[in-house]
């Protein structure tokens, strides 16, 4: 997964395409190359266009794959449906399963399973100076994610009309998910309301981090509740206001716990050391489209979650936190 990190410099006098001013760098590429291989290209945190202006002070990230298939095929995956009518299909997704085709994940996703299961013909890849119109084609029915190792429910949309309603319930807000995870070490307090912004990390690009500086990344809500403390470990519910990259898994080690298993904000734990991304979308409730009141759709407790809370009943006693008056419920 190739990577190209590059800030404009200050004195930059001229303001010029994205893609002719990458190709005028030593270590830029063509563009010719950037519209055929680019998969990401962000414009100071943005998604860009190579037709994007940039000036001096900007910073311009790009990530590209010389072997992007001419087509994203149906795959027969098989999928645990918990519910689908002619609009949607909500799935309780299996850990390791990629949402869509990425760089790196070009196959065995959800996308490639819909596809086969809406017995759908294969897509055509498109190239286009709107990196974001490239994107959406590789993710038909996608209205929100769910990361690799994180398990649980996602609804997907089968037609334009269902897809243009779910995203707009998404992009308003308009919704409730809920997510379960067990945490190495325990919160400040049993309950919280996390306000922060979050941002790329600048050490390491697969990362995020989260801040109070406000001149800073993206703001991101998060609500959580702690279940139950097992020793310094905690069965956390939370419940996300923005959905932002990372948003729990960031927030969680920004709190001083991180997320047992997590290989990227977290370190190997001794008594789990199997442990994979302890991370559940448990609950999700929504109007679908032609619906007037909300659904609520559940997924069950994954297995990885029943084996750990076992042996931790078996060596911690359950604790059960006294609520702070302030909890925000809402």
């Amino acid at each position: 997964m190739p990577f190209f990190s590059s800030e404009v410099p200050q004195d930059f006098k001229e303001s010029v395409r994205l893609d002719k001013y990458i190709a005028s760098l030593k270590d830029g590429m063509n563009r010719s190359k950037l519209k055929s291989s680019a998969t990401e290209i962000y414009l100071n945190d943005r998604l860009a266009k190579l037709s994007s202006k940039v000036k001096a002070g900007d910073l311009i990230e790009i990530q590209w794959d010389d072997n992007i298939p001419t087509d994203i095929k149906p795959e027969n995956i098989p999928l645990n449906i918990i519910y689908e009518d002619d609009n949607v299909t909500v799935v309780n997704k299996e850990q390791g399963m990629v949402t869509h085709p990425a760089s790196g994940n070009w196959n065995g996703t959800l996308v490639n399973a819909l596809l086969y299961h809406w017995n759908r013909s294969a897509i055509a890849e498109i190239k286009d100076d709107d990196i974001s119109k490239v994107l959406a084609n590789r993710r038909p029915g996608i209205v929100h994610r769910l990361d690799k190792d994180t398990s649980g429910i996602i609804i997907t949309a089968k037609n334009s009309d269902a897809q243009s309603w779910l995203c707009e319930q998404f992009l308003k807000r308009k919704l409730h998910k809920e997510y379960i995870l067990i945490t190495k070490g325990r919160p400040p307090a049993s309950a919280g309301d996390v306000k922060t912004q979050i941002f790329r990390d600048p050490k390491d690009r697969k990362k995020f981090k989260a801040a109070v500086d406000s001149t800073q990344g993206k703001f991101a809500r998060t609500l959580y509740k702690v279940i139950a403390y097992y020793g310094n470990y905690s069965l956390i519910r939370v419940r996300l206001k923005t959905g932002r990259t990372h948003q729990i898994r960031v927030h969680m080690k920004y709190l001083g716990c991180p997320i047992l298993g997590d290989p990227i904000y977290g370190k190997k734990d001794e008594r789990f050391p199997d442990a994979t991304l302890m991370l559940h979308s448990r609950q999700i409730d929504i109007r679908l489209p032609e619906k007037d009141v909300f659904t609520r759709f559940r997924a069950a407790v994954p297995e990885r979650f029943k084996k750990i809370i076992t042996e931790l009943s078996q060596n911690f006693e359950k604790e059960i936190p006294v609520m702070p008056k302030r909890y925000v419920k809402k």
